[in-house]
């Protein structure tokens, strides 16, 4: 099995290093990440300018580094490697629950490896202002959220997430999609000058069964996701309607 990994942190990131390491147990691995830190970069494409790839020396590894982001990541490593089997992005240093799946770099990377047609599994973990997560610790752990991943090949989009403390065990959940935590906080530089940064909030009264719920209650979360936005629902209701208007004009 050939395995490509990313991430949205950089190339030189403790938790894609420990990713690829676990990840060299089940099949030939090759890393391509961004050369700087890409975090929050969603799922863009660099368009307006040529990116490059220069191979980078990682202890025990095939590595390169791309001035690009994690989807422009995806998208060469599987050019340049043509038979990859699967994707794998992080570890990332911090979170990535709830309504974050938008904005997270660490997911996009798993979900251009979808819309190219291959599996992809996106791994996080929380990390407090002055601590990263302790990668050792978790390789175990990874290694048994993959394996367990590799022995379903029915979702083909997971995205994973680690607690602070080690886990009791997994959960599936879903998507946790009550609050948004994202927060413009204002600010002044030395010179007086008007800033801001983007920054999140603590989410209180999480539902049971969601993803941000599982890791509070320390359980690794495994939450299977689709490429398809539409709203199936909200669609049969809207031609539901439209159906009615025109057998009561005809």
């Amino acid at each position: 099995m050939h395995i490509l990994i990313t991430n949205d942190d950089g190339v030189y990131s403790p938790g894609i290093a420990a990713l690829a390491q676990v990840a060299t147990r089940f099949g030939e691995v090759r890393v391509v990440a961004p050369d700087v830190e890409m975090s929050s970069a969603s799922h863009s494409i660099t368009a307006s300018r040529p990116v490059t790839v220069k191979r980078t020396p990682l202890p025990g590894l095939e590595a390169y580094r791309v001035n690009g982001t994690p989807s422009d990541c995806v998208m060469l490593g599987t050019t340049l490697w043509e038979k990859t089997d699967l994707v794998l992005s992080g570890i990332n240093i911090g979170t990535n629950l709830g309504n974050a799946l938008w904005h997270s770099g660490t997911l996009a990377g798993a979900k251009q490896a979808a819309l190219l047609g291959l599996r992809g599994i996106a791994f996080s973990a929380p990390a407090t202002d002055r601590e990263q997560p302790d990668f050792e610790a978790l390789r175990p752990w990874a290694a048994t959220v993959l394996q367990a991943l590799l022995d379903n090949p029915q979702p083909c989009l997971v995205n994973v997430n680690f607690p602070s403390e080690p886990p009791r065990g997994t959960l599936w959940t879903r998507q946790s999609m009550r609050h948004y935590d994202g927060k413009v906080v204002p600010g002044e530089d030395p010179m007086g000058r008007k800033h801001y940064w983007f920054t999140v909030i603590p989410v209180e009264a999480t539902e049971e069964g969601t993803d941000r719920w599982a890791i509070e209650q320390g359980y690794v979360s495994m939450t299977p996701l689709r490429l398809d936005l539409t709203d199936a629902e909200m669609l049969a209701r809207v031609q539901k309607v439209e159906s009615w208007k025109k057998l009561k004009f005809a």
